[in-house]
């Protein structure tokens, strides 16, 4: 019969240590910030500027048309740029939304009211606004 092998505390602790290590680093991905990206940080701006300048006396699917392809571009770029833009992505959500209602709004039979339009308006330059410095506030790799 061969001799048993003594586990010792010693290689416990190590083991146990290993674990906690590596699970601790597969959940570091999670808060790593993406950084600085001129791209990025041009489409946000240009996002910004169409929002600032939304006349709501004019047909409004031309100028939510315009705000939805820069979103779709910002949010196509940073999935292609990878896992590391997931902050970037959660961060613009809420104001994708705003986008995407105000489009669909804008695209239906009747567009919505000048009221509504000025609704929207003021939130989407609050969200990108706040979306910009966020976005060029990263720091440089």
């Amino acid at each position: 019969m061969p001799p048993r092998r003594r586990i010792t505390m010693k290689k416990l602790l190590v083991v146990a240590l290993l674990t906690v290590s590596l699970s601790a680093c597969s959940g570091l991905s999670s808060v790593i910030p993406s950084f600085w990206d001129d791209n990025q940080s041009a489409r946000m701006v240009d996002i910004h500027t169409t929002a600032t300048n939304l006349d709501c006396t004019k047909p409004h699917l031309p100028q939510a048309s315009r705000l939805k392809l820069d979103m779709q571009w910002f949010v196509m770029y940073s999935e292609a740029k990878g896992w590391l833009q997931r902050d970037v992505l959660k961060l613009v959500e809420p104001m994708k939304k705003t986008i995407d209602d105000f489009y669909k709004r804008s695209s239906g039979e009747k567009q919505g009211s000048v009221a509504y339009c000025n609704i929207k308006k003021k939130i989407l330059i609050k969200q990108s606004r706040d979306s910009a410095k966020s976005v060029l506030g990263r720091y440089e790799w």
